[in-house]
């Protein structure tokens, strides 16, 4: 045949094979996730077995059982036949005429005794052989009277050696196999020993035989039939309240706090049910008393900031009239005017954070996006930064593109997070240089800032966007931040629909990675930068520290020297 006769039969079993992958993945997905559909095919494939085995049992114990009861009835039935015929044979002459002819009239007298049709000790319908194991023929052939060629060599050998026996054997009648029980009993006359076989056709048993493995077979069959139904019933008799609670708790955790399972009856699955709803009860009661708590410690931090505004007010004006006229006033006096107008901007911002966040909390901002391009807001966040960056000696470094990067946005939020990422940078940079990156694609855009300080230790990457989590609380912040900055970040991404990540690792800085869809509403997959920078050096292995030897002291070596005193900066 040729490649393109041959092309149809390929395209042919590959559409079976997938049909049959296919087929074989919807039955693995159904396998792992119905435990009726486990617990049937269980029961199925145990039941089977049982069903297997007692099958087997059953038909070699009927089948053996209708062999011996045969095999008795014709041993007994060539016991009758042999004392039938020994009259018969005790006078006979050895030439083979007369041996054929006495052999003749045996056999005629064992037939008009038992009937062609007749049954004789239950042992059924036979063909008796008799055969002389010495005597020849004129020709040379052994001398034999009937179906003396169906008779097996090894029962002729077992009667020659003087026994007697049986042997199951199959023969061959115009191309039909016919399987046989040959009987075959010594008979004494006056030459020498004379053998008897009957031949007792096995039609019969192997019919019964087959009857018996059809009916197993069909029985079983309906067996496993009624076991699966059966399975199944008990099976969802148990699974649909499993169900129905497995859908209760979905629409529980979804929001639906007044849902309840159905009890019915006293049972175990009754008492499931109440416990359930006693626990979605609890939870409910939780639930509310939390929002409660939220709303009123939202309410709180609104009020008292909102408070604070007048008095702040207030101390803000009598701290610019002090500031205004600081060079008037002696040196300490004079610092403690610029520390407290330092500390009154502090104080604002910290206040307005707090404003932003209870807003945030309380679900009540919106996005008020528009399209611009977004290289103008990273230079104007880097613009509002570089008076600290230039105070800690730290370079800020842009890489955006040369062509506009626009995305529906709103301004003041995404200048804010880019201000609050850049001052971070600075705060933890050590003076290295803090880089910016910018890259967008179709559907998302995203900034990258990443400084070259101490880095983040194993899982504080999920803890810097904590209100007022702080890596190191005794290291001094230039910037003179609230620590809600990042919080507020991470909002405002959530807000335009994007992401906010961390990375950082001892001794390779940090990174802060803002990802945004460049229109609203769309949905991003992935970030067109990476969050862990690909110039890191290979990981170095740090050889274990060499153990200490410890030393005693006596106190004859111990010296002790006093504490000097503390003078105070009368300026600090």
């Amino acid at each position: 045949m040729t490649p393109r006769l041959l092309e149809p039969a390929a395209r042919q079993a590959r559409r079976i094979a997938e049909s049959g992958r296919r087929r074989a993945a919807r039955f693995g997905e159904l396998w792992r996730r119905s435990l009726q559909v486990r617990v049937v095919v269980s029961t199925l494939a145990l039941s089977s077995a049982v069903v297997f085995v007692l099958g087997m049992v059953l038909q070699v114990q009927i089948t053996g059982r209708l062999l011996d009861t045969k095999i008795t009835a014709a041993i007994r039935q060539a016991e009758v036949s042999a004392a039938a015929i020994q009259p018969d044979l005790s006078g006979l002459n050895p030439g083979p005429d007369n041996v054929r002819s006495r052999f003749t009239s045996a056999l005629n007298k064992i037939s008009s005794a038992a009937g062609t049709d007749t049954t004789i000790s239950g042992a059924g319908a036979f063909e008796p052989v008799l055969y002389d194991p010495v005597g020849r023929g004129s020709d040379g052939q052994p001398i034999a009277v009937g179906a003396w060629r169906d008779v097996p060599d090894g029962l002729v050998r077992m009667l020659e050696a003087g026994g007697a026996g049986y042997q199951i054997t199959t023969v061959e009648h115009d191309g039909v196999p016919t399987t046989l029980l040959v009987v075959g009993k010594p008979v004494n006359s006056s030459a020498r020993p004379m053998h008897l076989y009957l031949l007792f056709p096995l039609a019969g048993e192997r019919a019964t035989a087959e009857v018996v493995q059809s009916t197993l077979v069909v029985g079983g069959l309906v067996l496993l039939g009624l076991l699966a139904v059966i399975a199944n019933l008990v099976t969802r008799q148990v699974v649909r309240p499993v169900r129905q609670a497995a859908e209760i708790a979905e629409r529980f955790a979804d929001g639906s706090l007044d849902e309840r399972m159905p009890v019915i009856g006293e049972d175990d699955v009754a008492r499931l049910a109440e416990s359930y709803n006693e626990m979605a009860a609890s939870i409910q009661r939780q639930f509310h008393q939390l929002e409660e708590f939220g709303q009123l410690q939202r309410r709180f931090t609104s009020d008292v900031s909102h408070e604070l505004r007048t008095p702040l007010t207030t101390v803000r004006m009598a701290a610019d009239v002090l500031h205004a006229s600081r060079e008037q006033f002696p040196a300490g006096l004079a610092r403690s005017t610029e520390l407290l107008v330092d500390e009154l901007d502090r104080f604002e911002s910290l206040l307005g954070d707090l404003l932003e966040i209870s807003r945030l909390d309380a679900g009540v901002e919106e996005l008020a996006a528009e399209l611009v391009d977004v290289r103008v807001l990273a230079r104007r966040a880097h613009d509002a930064v570089r008076a600290i960056a230039d105070s800690s000696g730290t370079k800020l470094v842009l890489d955006m593109p040369d062509h506009e990067v626009t995305a529906e946005v709103d301004a003041r939020r995404v200048e804010r997070i880019l201000r609050n990422l850049l001052a971070n940078a600075i705060d933890h940079g050590e003076g290295l240089p803090v880089g910016l990156t910018l890259r967008a694609d179709g559907d998302a855009l995203a900034v990258a800032v990443r400084d070259h300080g101490v880095g983040l230790r194993p899982g504080e990457a999920e803890l810097v966007f904590n209100r007022f989590w702080r890596a190191d609380p005794s290291r001094n912040r230039r910037t003179g931040g609230t620590g809600l900055g990042l919080s507020i970040s991470l909002e405002d991404a959530r807000l335009h629909g994007g992401w906010l990540e961390a990375w950082g690792e001892r001794g390779h800085g940090a990174v802060f990675r803002l990802t945004l869809p460049v229109r609203r509403g769309h949905e991003i997959v992935e970030s067109p930068l990476p969050l862990e920078p690909p110039d890191l050096p290979p990981p170095v292995a740090v050889p274990e520290p060499e153990p200490v030897e410890e030393v005693e002291l006596t106190e004859e070596e111990i010296t002790w020297q006093p504490a000097q005193p503390v003078t105070a900066d009368p300026e600090g």
